[in-house]
Formats: structure tokens, sequence, C-alpha cells
């Protein structure tokens, strides 16, 4: 199937319609959420709380004994958050900082659920390949139910977010003024948390534990090098999101032994590397350019600057001895000269020059901001 027939058919086709509708919905919510936790500082928690939801989907199997995506789901909600205030509590208690609590927890919990699955495999009534899913994702299991359990989570974040918008706000530039203006922090921090978690072990079933981290961040880093206004960054992090999401898919089903996952989180990936290049505000490309632009206007104002001292001190700058003194000028060069005059800062008649009033207009004002800056 070529990409052009993907597009054809996904209108038509029920399974292509509802893992298309799928991907872009879990896209936007995982990039939406996952500005929350970029501007946090949090990058980490994405990926600790991804695999703290496995041990919790391995019990939910154990203990019900049944593969129901719903019964799995809760079990890594559950599992979810508990190793979220687990996190929250080692920071809190203990002198260990955030990434290392983090850490802790992501290699435990994915130790205890590895063994969980291993334990599970080895039983003679059950085996462990529907629950393999759960480990890298595979989207071509979503069922029309699952999208509206997507839709509705995704219709939940932004009730909250709006409701809250100017308490988060808050919450994410100044700690402390939040507190001093009297919101309770704690419940703040919580409720976004917790809407990061849902979000996390909605999209397990399509990305999967390892891969769940990448999805969460990488539409929130690209959107941050395109603004720094929080409500534009949230929607182009949804759109990056979302469009990483149907893009993966139509790449997958157009291609044969392609896991949709892991080619949401490349296209993913795409976005992050073109922004990163390619961005007005911070993209390296455009961050050369200033700096070959600063560079060449500093060149430029240290020649005018020499040219004005040279005018100042001779009464004739035709002289052979004040031209042989800009002749050895390193800055003193046809395509200075050229830019000087284009910016009619001087005028240059054969091999005669001389300053025009805007040019000594700008030479002074230069001297008089060196002398303020001193």
């Amino acid at each position: 199937m070529t990409l052009s027939e993907y597009f054809s058919l996904v209108f038509n086709d029920y399974t292509l319609r509802t893992i298309t509708l799928g991907t872009a919905v879990l896209g936007a919510i995982c990039g939406m959420l996952g500005s929350f936790a970029v501007l946090r500082k949090q990058s980490l928690l994405g990926d600790a709380i991804s695999h703290a939801a496995l041990p919790g989907i391995a019990l939910a199997f154990l203990i019900t004994g049944a593969k129901n995506s719903n019964t799995l789901l809760i079990g890594a909600l559950i599992s979810g958050l508990i190793g979220t205030f687990w996190i929250r509590g080692i920071v809190k208690k203990t002198h260990l900082k955030s990434d290392t609590a983090l850490g802790l927890i992501l290699s435990l919990f994915f130790g205890f659920g590895m063994l969980l699955l291993t334990f599970i495999q080895k039983m003679p009534n059950a085996n462990q390949a529907g629950l393999d899913k759960y480990l890298f994702g595979q989207a071509a299991t979503l069922v029309e139910s699952d999208v509206w359990l997507m839709c509705i989570v995704t219709g939940i974040s932004l009730i909250v977010l709006l409701v809250f918008w100017k308490e988060f706000k808050l919450l994410l530039f100044d700690v402390d003024y939040t507190k001093s203006l009297g919101f309770n922090t704690r419940i703040l921090d919580v409720l976004i948390t917790s809407l990061i978690v849902l979000a996390i072990v909605i999209g397990l079933q399509t990305v999967g534990v390892v891969l769940m981290s990448a999805m969460l961040l990488a539409p929130a880093a690209a959107a941050r090098q395109w603004t720094n206004s929080l409500g534009v960054m949230i929607f182009l992090a949804a759109i990056f999101g979302a469009f990483s999401g149907v893009l993966g898919t139509a790449v997958s089903a157009s291609s044969n032994n392609l896991s949709t996952g892991p080619v949401i989180v490349l296209i993913a990936a795409t976005f992050v590397i073109f922004s990163f290049i390619f961005s007005p505000g911070r993209g390296l490309l455009f961050r050369e350019i200033r700096y070959w632009k600063n560079r060449n206007d500093l060149h430029l104002h240290k020649t005018l600057s020499f040219m004005y001292s040279i005018a100042k001190t001779h009464d004739d700058i035709s002289h052979p001895h004040a031209v042989k003194i800009l002749n050895n000028f390193q800055g003193y060069t046809k395509r200075s000269l050229k830019k000087l005059e284009s910016r009619e800062y001087i005028t240059v008649n054969n091999a005669m020059w001389s300053l025009t009033q805007k040019g000594y207009n700008k030479v002074v004002n230069m001297y008089n901001q060196q002398e303020n800056n001193d």
C-alpha cells in the first residue's frame, strides 16, 4: 500500500480510520500535557511513569486472569500513580534530587514488571503474548472504544486546563509567588501530574512502555523552539503530536514489517530536529545567521570608527599618508566600503571617501553608548 492509497482508504476502512484517529488523539494529548513536563524540567517523569505502569498491567492480569484492555489499563493507572507519589515522597523525605528518584522508581518498577511477565509466561494456563503489546506498542489492536476513551481523557484534560489555566501558569514559572497568592500548590501539582499519568497509560497500548516518554516529550520539545507563549506552545505541541500520529500510522501502513509506535516516535523526532534547526527564534541555522550578521556589523562599526578618527586627525583624507593608514587597516576592504556606502554612512568617489552626516551621527552614538556602558 502506498501513502496515496492509504489516505484514500482511511475514511472508508474501519481499521485504518480507528488507528489513525487513535494515534492522532494520543499525539495531541501527549503533546499538550508533555508541555508541562518539559517546562517543569521533569523530562524523565514520562519515562518513569510509563515503566512504573508495567507491574500494574501484570498484576491486573494475575488478579483477574483476563486480558481485557480496560482492566489492564486500570492496573497500569494505579501502578503509575503509586510510582509517581513514591517519587514525590523520596524527593520530599530524603536529600535525593528528583532525577535520582525518577531513576530509582523507573528501574525498580520496570524490573518488577519484567519479573512478573516472566512468571506469567511460565504459567501453564496463560502466556505473555497478549501483554507484549504494552512493552513495545501495537496500534493495530486499537478498537473504537479505545479511541473514545482517548477522546474522553483529552476532553477532561482540556476542561481542567481551561478551568485552572491561571493557576497552572503561575505554578510553572513561580511556585513561591503561587503560594503567596494563597493557591494550594500541592493540589495543583497532583492534578497536572495525574493528567500526565492518565495520558501515558492510555498510550501504552499504542506506543508501548519503552517509547511512551518520547511521545510525551518530543512534540513539546519541538513546540518550545517556536514560541515563548505557553498557550501557543501547548497548541503547537498538540498539532505536532497529532501529525506525528497520523504520518507515523500512514508510513507504517504503507510499508511492510514496520511497527506503528516506533515510526510515530521517529516522525516526532523529525519535528524536533527540524525545529532545532529552522525555528526563527532558537534554531541553529538562524542563530548562526545572527552570529555572522552581528560579526559583520561589528566589523563595519570598527571600520567606520577608524575612518572617523582619520577624518578628525587629517585635514586632507586623500593625503597619501592617510590612504596608507587605511590600506594597512584590516577593516578597510572594498566589501566594507560598499556596505558602508549602501547604508549611507559614507560616500565614495573613485579613491576619495567622506563621512556622511548619517555616518557621523552613527559614530557619535557608538562612542556615547560606549561611554555610558563604561
